[in-house]
């Protein structure tokens, strides 16, 4: 998967070839083709946005395939870590690749390629951050208890902690576990209070951050890419087993715990609030206070120097969503938490990605929103959208005994109270509903005022069916008058009888 777009964007943000394929777990090559291709197709990153990924997939390779690296070129690593075994030499190595590559290249080549290889393997330099560029994230590995006041009961809160690579800008924020939603509120919250977006997020890797840790492609957590497409910077975790690659969190920690922590060792905390509260005002400090080695302090050098470049704040914060992937059944519709939302129907079979929080549900196909719904929390309910549905499907979705009423009304109450008298003698109203449609093509055959006269001549005669007053319609008896009610017999004259004129 070339993910041309999210190369795309990152490389209109400002970000180098070799950063940008860290971030994403694609090759150096497979980076700069796609940049040198959208050149050549005169895209600009506003263009390209606008465009769906197979669009732009499509406008950008459609003219020659993709070039893969030369197949012949060693793995100079799997090459370093073969010469680690005993009575192993360079010529052992490269008479094992040609045999696996008879038109592979030659001795001397071999030699020279990976003696100029060797010593850019593991480098050990002092890192220097550009300002704005880098956050490092991580969670503190010793907890703070907390207290409930009311059971006694001791919990631990653990630590997030971001500071940034050039000016140590420091942030820590307690919560009550280290999941997901935790770990990206802490995010959330570290930029608010920066008041700005990096570059790039350095995290460790951990599985809130990182689903499967690999040294050329990492896999990063689908809602922790989501929260850095939100935010408009990119993911590059730091590399298994190379503490230099975080040493800027690792100082952090340290200074969290001597100048935060340490002064609260004795102080008792019966909620998160009160122990944010206490962390707060003594990160104020931390980030005030002077340098020992060199001029100013955390924060001055943060707003001299950092804070002018870091990224702007999107319009509204991240909101995180928990993500699922579905299936679409045959009716068309995914299950989330026993409720079924609907998609459009020429989805069925497709595989989407679904993303829901407490008040919406959303379901993504190729990278594109296909339905929004409200979320609902009816077990074996369903939420149908009209214009997902097949038209012979929605039209009969449209036959609803409050729309059939609704229609018989506006011809008239004997129309009306005959179509409740259809759909009440059925063993469900939904068999009736082909016959409440008969009565409106009467209606629109014969007019709404024979149609009224008819259905009165139909409910005198304790009739129920479409046919009577089609029959009716048909014969012309709706313009019969309606015989006169039979009038009561006499009254018997009678001594017993009281007459009205008793009660005077």
């Amino acid at each position: 998967m070339r993910r041309t777009k999210e190369i795309c964007r990152l490389a209109a943000a400002g970000l180098t070839g070799r950063a940008i394929a860290r971030s994403l777990g694609v090759s150096n090559s497979t980076v700069g083709d796609a940049i040198t291709r959208l050149k050549a197709a005169e895209l600009t990153w506003e263009s390209a946005e606008a465009l769906s990924e197979s669009e732009l997939e499509r406008r950008l390779y459609r003219e020659r395939g993709h070039t893969a690296p030369d197949p012949r070129v060693p793995d100079w690593g799997h090459v370093r870590t073969e010469l680690g075994f005993k009575h192993v030499t360079l010529q052992l190595a490269w008479c094992e690749y040609r045999a696996e590559h008879p038109d592979g290249f030659g001795y001397s080549w071999f030699c020279a390629h990976y003696r100029a290889w060797l010593p850019t393997a593991d480098p050990v330099m002092r890192q220097t951050h550009k300002y704005g560029e880098k956050l490092f994230v991580d969670w503190a590995g010793d907890t703070v208890p907390l207290i409930d006041a009311d059971t006694g009961e001791i919990t631990e809160a653990h630590l997030f902690l971001a500071v940034l690579g050039a000016s140590n800008y420091l942030y820590l924020e307690a919560f009550r576990d280290e999941k997901a939603p935790a770990f990206l509120t802490g995010h959330v919250n570290a930029f608010a209070y920066m008041h700005g977006v990096p570059a790039l997020l350095v995290p460790d890797n951990l599985k809130t951050g990182v689903t499967h840790t690999d040294r050329y492609a990492p896999d990063i957590n689908t809602d922790y890419a989501d929260l850095a497409t939100h935010y408009k910077t990119a993911i590059m975790p730091a590399r298994v087993k190379k503490p230099r690659d975080k040493a800027k969190v690792e100082s952090g920690v340290r200074h969290a715990y001597r100048s935060i922590l340490a002064p609260l060792r004795h102080r008792t905390f019966f909620s998160l609030s009160e122990l944010n509260e206490a962390i707060s005002d003594l990160l104020e400090e931390v980030n005030d206070r002077p340098f020992q080695k060199m001029s100013g302090s955390r924060r001055s050098v943060f707003l001299e120097h950092e804070a002018p470049l870091l990224r702007p704040l999107p319009e509204h914060p991240y909101r995180y969503r928990e993500h699922r992937s579905a299936k679409v059944g045959i009716d068309y519709h995914v299950e989330v938490a026993a409720h079924r939302y609907s998609v459009p129907y020429h989805l069925i079979g497709s595989r989407v990605e679904v993303f829901i929080d407490e008040r919406t549900t959303e379901v993504y196909h190729k990278g594109e929103r296909v339905a929004l719904h409200v979320r609902s929390h009816v077990r074996g309910g369903f939420s149908t959208t009209p214009e997902h549905m097949p038209s012979t499907h929605r039209a009969h979705a449209e036959w609803t005994p409050e729309r059939m009423e609704k229609w018989a009304a506006q011809t008239g109450p004997a129309c009306a109270a005959f179509a409740a008298r259809i759909m009440e003698s059925r063993p469900h109203p939904e068999i009736g509903f082909r016959s409440c449609m008969g009565l409106m093509n009467l209606g629109r055959k014969y007019g709404d005022g024979r149609l009224e006269a008819a259905c009165e001549r139909a409910l005198a005669s304790g009739a129920n069916r479409y046919q009577s007053v089609k029959s009716i319609l048909e014969k012309g008896l709706d313009t019969v008058p309606l015989p006169a009610p039979p009038k009561p017999p006499p009254v018997p004259d009678h001594d017993n009888l009281r007459g009205p004129d008793y009660y005077v």
